[in-house]
């Protein structure tokens, strides 16, 4: 198999992984919290915050890994 072609793989192998990686973060946190905010409708404003800049940053983290893929398939 010639170099190029694994790059090509292991680019897409990398995407994908990213992708459900972010995928099931982002679920768990929204998971989350709707059940806080079920618990303590009260606090949903600040947990609703919370969620949004912890989403922030996995999808920072995602949008990192999937430069690098796509840096992978480049060279």
């Amino acid at each position: 198999m010639e170099p190029t072609a694994l790059a090509f793989l292991a680019a897409g192998i990398g995407a994908g992984i990213v992708a459900i990686g972010a995928s099931v973060g982002i679920g768990r946190l929204a998971a989350s919290a709707m059940e806080g905010s079920a618990r303590q409708p009260e606090a949903a404003g600040d947990i609703r915050t919370s969620m949004i800049i912890a989403a922030a940053l996995i999808e920072g983290v995602a949008l990192f890994g999937l430069v690098i893929c796509f840096l992978l398939a480049i060279k």
